[in-house]
């Protein structure tokens, strides 16, 4: 099984490179990572499962480059009415946590301020739980995903009002 550390390599490897398309198994997971005009999209890690009935197939999701257009032009539009100056990204494909377990407080709330090494989340990938770290300081102005929600790699999970 890949470790979330050996998939942020492998991206990272991919993004610096001419490669436009890998793939990669072993164990029974997958990894698939496609370049879309230079920007690495990565699609989920699988898990192979015991055979079951399939159910009929999704229409595909939009193609990532008008997504990414849409998301770019709404987070200009955003920094120009908001009171922020970065955000917490997630560094990974899975499920956000904003507390240690359910019975105990959440990391951080709006207003709080933390430091470059402060804990604010975790992202549960694979039933592995990485700890998130702010990677900035300042106070959080705005939480942008809900308790169990899932988050793709690169999606905005905080904003930050740096000191």
């Amino acid at each position: 099984m890949l470790k979330v550390q050996e998939i942020r390599e492998i991206i990272k490897l991919i993004d610096e490179s001419n490669i436009d398309e890998f793939k990669y198994e072993t164990e029974g997971a997958k990894v698939s990572i496609k370049k879309n005009n230079g920007q690495v999209v990565t699609e989920p890690v699988q898990v192979a499962q015991p055979a079951k009935p399939q159910a009929a197939p999704q229409p595909a999701p939009a193609p990532a480059q008008e997504e990414a257009k849409a998301q770019t032009q709404e987070t200009q539009q955003k920094e120009a009415a908001s009171d922020y100056d970065k955000e917490i990204t997630s560094p990974m494909v899975g499920t956000f946590y904003a507390s240690p377990s359910p019975d105990q407080p959440v990391y951080v709330k709006e207003g709080d301020q933390v430091k470059e090494d402060s804990v604010v989340c975790i992202v549960e990938a694979m039933k592995l739980f990485n700890e998130i770290e702010a990677e900035v300081s300042g106070e959080i102005v705005e939480i942008l995903v809900e308790d169990g929600e899932l988050v793709e790699y690169g999606q905005p999970l905080f904003r930050v009002k740096s000191k």
